[in-house]
């Protein structure tokens, strides 16, 4: 028994045949979020290009990520919709196929080691979603298995094509459409993790030297009443020190009918004459 291959489709028609399929949706009132990938890397961003590197950790799929990267850049994702845990797609094969992505929250302990260890060297929250972070951050965040990117074992998908592959390329080129998604929006894979990347900047200053602690109110002495007790005027600042020298202290005038030369006040060894 003989199996014959699928015919090669040109890539011009199965876009032509994807840019169809999404103005015929769209006609009927659907929302659709159509995931666009630039020519080269899928992803630019530190987000994007972290969330797609951790994708290809996934040895066990090495051969279908591939396939999934062509239908993406073929625009075959016509809509994709991240949230809380989850990710829902549309991906346009030989016909339109549903893709469901489940990503587990992260652990409460598992996340707060990397709220712990990343806080300290995170100023804003600004600085965080552009990536604009130290070296160390960045390793931090994206340590495999202790980072913030799920692991294998932490998502689940499905996909409602014919292919009975664990991971077919729907599936694959909706996870690489997360990624390109993070480029503009990374505040998405926290979202997707169940966890608050403000947790990250309000816990920024828990390292930080205690502030001193200011003396109750009571415990203040107040400086008039210091003037009352002691005599000082403790509005007046002191008076400089004089540059000039001291003066000598001038004697007293001689009294007239006094010689100059004799003290003015009479001995007190000398006896008074007596009268003859």
């Amino acid at each position: 028994m003989y199996f014959r291959s699928k015919p090669y489709v040109p890539v011009a028609a199965r876009r032509l045949k994807t840019e169809r399929t999404l103005a015929k949706l769209q006609k009927t009132g659907q929302v659709l979020s159509p995931v666009t990938a630039n020519r080269g890397a899928i992803a630019k961003s530190f987000w994007g290009k972290a969330w797609c590197q951790n994708l290809e950790r996934y040895s066990d799929y090495s051969n279908r990520l591939p396939r999934g990267r062509t239908y993406l850049r073929n625009g075959s994702v016509i809509d994709l919709k991240i949230g809380p845990g989850e990710a829902n797609a549309q991906v346009m094969g030989s016909s339109l196929y549903r893709v469901s992505v489940k990503i587990a929250e992260v652990a409460g302990a598992h996340w707060q080691a990397i709220a712990r260890d990343c806080a300290r060297s995170i100023d804003t929250l600004v600085e965080l979603l552009q990536g604009q972070l130290s070296t160390s951050v960045m390793e931090r965040i994206s340590r495999a298995g202790t980072g913030l990117f799920p692991t294998l074992k932490e998502i689940s998908f499905s996909c409602s094509c014919p292919d009975s592959a664990a991971m077919c390329k729907h599936v694959a080129a909706t996870l690489y459409g997360i990624g390109a998604r993070l480029d503009a929006d990374p505040e998405l894979l926290f979202g997707l993790r169940k966890v608050d990347a403000k947790e990250l900047i309000t816990r920024a200053g828990e390292s930080a030297a205690p502030v001193q602690k200011v003396p109750g109110a009571g415990r203040i002495l107040d400086s008039s009443k210091l003037a009352d007790v002691f005599g000082i005027d403790f509005g007046r600042a002191d008076p400089e020190p004089s540059c000039r020298p001291a003066t000598k202290k001038k004697s007293p005038a001689p009294r007239k009918g006094m010689s100059a030369t004799r003290s003015s006040a009479p001995s007190a060894r000398k006896k008074s004459k007596r009268a003859p």
